[in-house]
């Protein structure tokens, strides 16, 4: 077996399976475990991603957040095994692929688009289409003619009466 074959064989053992589709700009909740003396505990970092480099079992992603006033940014390895969940919160909306210019940015400047998923999925096949407008036959009226009619003539009944 060749050295690069043995490598690539090693790393793909340890590449995560399932990791959620996340790009530029999203909001993510990366959970890690952080082991302090005997004690393991999980740590929850919350921010936006700014980049994404690498590729394989080096992929790494950075989140960039404001809290206290204070910019503050970290970066993972995506295939690490002390990350033990990658949530994304919210999808951004942006056109770059870096967003470094966020790190000396603070309050609304700070702020990425939320991206809106407006678009409807598309009809399953066998399902019943609506008909146009112009096709539905509209109903005659004339109930509601006769009803008002009959109210008119038990009006006109009461005031001979009295």
């Amino acid at each position: 077996m060749v050295h690069s074959e043995l490598i690539a064989e090693l790393e793909a053992d340890q590449l995560k399976e399932k990791i959620p589709a996340f790009r530029i700009g999203d909001t993510v909740k990366v959970s890690t475990k952080i082991v302090e003396g005997e004690k393991e505990r999980i740590q929850v970092f919350q921010g936006t991603v700014i980049a994404r480099k690498g590729s394989g079992l080096s992929e790494t992603f950075s989140l960039h957040r404001v809290s206290y006033d204070e910019g503050m940014e970290r970066v993972f390895y995506l295939h690490s095994p002390r990350i033990t969940n990658i949530e994304v919160v919210k999808r951004g909306d942006v056109r770059r692929a870096k967003l470094y210019d966020l790190r000396g940015k603070t309050g609304k400047a700070a702020k990425v688009q939320e991206k809106i998923q407006g678009r409807r999925p598309p009809k399953a096949a066998g399902t019943a289409v609506e008909p146009n407008k112009s096709e539905i036959k509209k109903e005659p009226k004339a109930v509601k003619v006769e009803a008002v009619i009959d109210n008119v003539s038990s009006e006109r009944e009461q005031t001979q009466l009295l």
